[in-house]
């Protein structure tokens, strides 16, 4: 199944092929190719197929919901479907069925889709590769020794793998953007807001986490964001009007190749490089530059927030995460606890500040290109790679390029620009202004016949 949502919608349209039928293709490519990858956890055949008939009715009377009528979608571990487990990665979950939808998938059911099942995160979301107690490592189908980068490695590797044509994550910095990024694939993360969200798991990374799509084409994720899109008054941050076109039709990018002196991979710089110069040449007014924030305020932003979320969450009433949690959530927790009250106000500040920053650098600069992650794919059984262009590299290093995006709740798009020559997909990153989401993601489209997507895995790198 290596159709773009937009060729299976016009299918199911002209009666070529029924949802049951791409339920049922999903279904067989799972059964066969998986057990390679542990990409789903969890799969709601009985409620797909369903699903699947009441959509081949409303089709075969001509009414369909949406353009996503019919079409099987898989959601991340840590969102809430109705009928299927939420296990957030955590033995401390496991067998917590929620009651209902979290809104995002709410809306994309709403809108016909038919939610086939649920992929696989490493613990509560918060590391860069995808592992856990309770399910195993989850690979990449460009080769599956390696890793499909995380927290949304399952959705990833499901999606470059054809097991469904797209899948719903979450970003919270960068967990969408990178795996999408290692697995040749658009990763979307849209603006705090853009997306409304109610009715899911507590929110350890404050405001930083957005619900986001993993995708073959741009032009899928503007379907997919367009379904789940929209104000919900209970959700006040989905209020905010949206951000004006820029005028003109020539852009100016501030291009940042680099972070500091933080290591990239060559072939990383090199492949991001073609991408910008391709920009250029197309009309825009590309500048390089330095990063424009300080480094030092985001990595303590990252460290306070997400170590004190998870010694919040490890401390809740009934939590069973004291004595579940795997070694790197306990290690986190540790870390959390040992934190002061001032030193999460002081995370606040230092967040206003950045935002701030990114606010003046979005009133001189439309767009920021930069690499989506400083690294190849790595093993999968690693939680990061140990070194980046002949240098040592600690834990963050390889995501030193997307949590700044999350801090200031902005959009970003990954698009995939590039092959290795070991035959390794290579993301290029683009943020816009916060709320700018419509117009960054027309870009993008536009953008992606610059450096069209690598064509996607075999069959036979996956079985």
């Amino acid at each position: 199944m290596m159709e773009e949502i937009g060729e299976l919608a016009a299918a199911l349209r002209a009666g070529r092929i029924t949802a049951e039928a791409l339920v049922e293709r999903s279904l067989g490519r799972i059964a066969r190719l998986d057990g390679a990858l542990n990409s789903f956890v969890a799969l709601d055949e009985a409620g797909a197929r369903a699903a699947a008939r009441d959509s081949d009715r409303r089709l075969a009377a001509g009414a369909p919901r949406s353009p996503l009528e019919g079409i099987p979608l898989s959601v991340k571990d840590n969102l809430h479907a109705a009928g299927l487990p939420s296990s957030w990665g955590s033995r401390a979950f496991a067998g917590f069925r929620p009651e209902g939808d979290e809104l995002p998938v709410a809306r994309l059911r709403a809108a016909g889709a038919v939610i086939l099942g649920k992929t696989n995160v490493p613990e509560l979301t918060l590391e860069g590769y995808t592992r856990n107690d309770l399910f195993g490592t989850t690979r990449n189908p460009w080769n599956p020794d390696l890793t499909p980068g995380g927290s949304s490695g399952g959705a990833a590797a499901g999606v470059a793998a054809g097991l469904v044509p797209a899948a719903l994550g979450t970003d919270g910095g960068g967990s969408i953007r990178r795996p999408a990024c290692h697995t040749g694939l658009v990763g979307w993360k849209p603006s705090i807001g853009h997306l409304p969200r109610l009715d899911g798991f507590p929110a350890p990374l404050a405001d930083f986490e957005t619900v986001g799509t993993l995708t073959r084409s741009v032009g899928d994720a503007i379907l997919l964001d367009a379904a789940m899109a929209g104000p919900d008054p209970r959700d006040r941050r989905s209020l905010l009007a949206a951000a004006p076109q820029p005028a003109g039709e020539r852009l100016r990018i501030a291009y940042i190749p680099r972070f500091g002196t933080a290591p990239v991979d060559p072939v990383v710089a090199a492949a991001v490089e073609g991408f910008a110069l391709a920009l250029e040449r197309d009309g825009h007014a590309v500048r390089e530059q330095a990063v424009f924030f300080d480094l030092d305020d985001a990595a303590r932003i990252w460290h306070v927030v997400s170590r004190a979320g998870v010694a919040w969450l490890m401390d809740r009433p009934g939590s069973r995460l004291p004595e579940e949690a795997g070694a790197a959530v306990q290690a986190m927790a540790a870390d959390g606890r040992a934190l002061a009250a001032a030193d999460y106000c002081d995370a606040l500040e230092r967040t206003a500040r950045l935002r701030r920053r990114c606010a003046e650098l979005f009133a001189t600069s439309d767009l920021v290109l930069t690499p989506t992650a400083a690294a190849l794919p790595w093993p999968a059984e690693t939680p990061y790679p140990r070194e980046i262009a002949g240098r040592p590299a600690g834990p963050r290093d390889h995501a030193v390029f997307t949590g700044w995006v999350n801090i200031a709740g902005v959009p970003a798009v990954s698009l995939p620009v590039g092959l290795s020559a070991t035959g390794l997909p290579i993301g290029a990153q683009l943020a816009a202004g916060f709320a700018a989401d419509a117009w960054l993601l027309e870009f993008a489209r536009e953008a992606e016949r610059m450096r069209p997507a690598p064509p996607l895995p075999t069959v036979q790198a996956v079985s």
